[in-house]
């Protein structure tokens, strides 16, 4: 962890302040502006574009999540994601760097009434990207296989952009002129870290891997049609079998099992927030025969349809109860 000595600036008088700062320190110090926002919400959606907040009491199940293109801080506590075979656990000494859109599943690992789980999650804007990446040193390129998915070393730099991003939500008259030269800040500081380059592979205009990414962004908006890997490949400009083997190693699965997951997903979200039955979600996300729908929900979610909706709600009605209970003696 690269927890340095890091100097800060008092910006009323432009003199450094006493004493030094470090990632443990700014972690304190974004926990309680993020404590202030999340008071009994979970997922905090801010007037900063692509930046939110998550907060978490307890540690939580495993549960499946799309993961979009984004930086992903831990303040306090422990979060892991799981992608394929691969756990990427991280904390305040690493942040996750997601490069695409990818199913996962998530699981809040640390968290408690008095010290609650709390992180920030920035999307990654890939034009922003693509531009700082042309003023970047070259550097030899790295080996090894590649990962939509991908974790980094916290510093001292990076958490200090995102403080001072986030202390803008103080100041909304400043948030249209500072906000986007703070998260181009924190963007160019991601690609300076030991993972930038592979990251700049990823999403450098003109390179194979964004040309790759863009068609896994059609698949994402297209799930429910059936699917041409040929298609996909020839969107990419690569061989059907280049376009796999470059598939799995980026989402650690098959472009058949990245569709059948996103449907899933969707399937249960519109059973959900739009009471859908089973049969009629399968047939929104694109499943032919409910049956096979139902098999397969049963082997993601671990329970039938029917029964993971029922008891997604019990558990809803029962953190309601705790919430005023909790209130009513406050």
């Amino acid at each position: 962890m690269k927890d340095k000595l890091h100097p800060r600036v008092n910006s009323r008088r432009g003199i450094p302040m006493a004493g030094a700062t470090t990632v443990s320190s700014l972690c304190s110090e974004i926990a309680a502006k993020i404590v202030k926002r999340t008071l009994l919400m979970q997922l905090n959606q801010t007037d900063i574009s692509g930046l939110e907040f998550y907060r978490q009491d307890t540690p939580t199940e495993c549960s499946t999540c799309v993961v979009e293109p984004s930086i992903a801080l831990v303040v306090q506590g422990r979060k892991s994601m799981m992608l394929g075979e691969h756990t990427f656990t991280y904390d305040p000494t690493r942040f996750l760097i997601t490069s695409l859109d990818l199913p996962a599943r998530m699981q809040v690992l640390t968290a408690s009434s008095q010290k609650p789980y709390l992180g920030v999650v920035l999307k990654l804007d890939l034009a922003v990207l693509s531009e700082l990446i042309l003023q970047l040193p070259l550097k030899k390129s790295v080996s090894g296989t590649e990962s939509g998915m991908m974790l980094g070393h916290s510093s001292v730099e990076l958490y200090d952009a995102f403080s001072r991003l986030i202390s803008l939500l103080d100041e909304p008259e400043s948030l249209p002129v500072l906000a986007p030269v703070i998260k181009r800040e924190i963007f160019w500081r991601v690609l300076l870290s030991e993972q930038g380059q592979r990251l700049r592979h990823i999403v450098a205009d003109g390179s194979q891997g964004l040309r790759f990414v863009r068609s896994v962004e059609w698949l994402k908006n297209h799930f429910s049609e059936p699917l041409r890997v040929e298609a996909l490949a020839e969107l990419a400009t690569m061989s059907k079998s280049t376009f796999h083997h470059h598939f799995r190693q980026l989402t650690s699965m098959s472009p058949l099992q990245y569709q059948k997951r996103l449907r899933l997903m969707e399937a249960r979200r519109l059973m959900l927030s739009e009471s859908l039955d089973a049969s009629a979600a399968a047939y929104r996300v694109g499943y032919e025969s409910p049956s096979q729908f139902s098999r397969e929900y049963s082997r993601l979610f671990g329970n039938s349809p029917r029964r993971d909706i029922d008891l997604h709600w019990q558990k809803f009605a029962q953190l309601n109860t705790a919430d005023t209970t909790a209130t009513m003696q406050f």
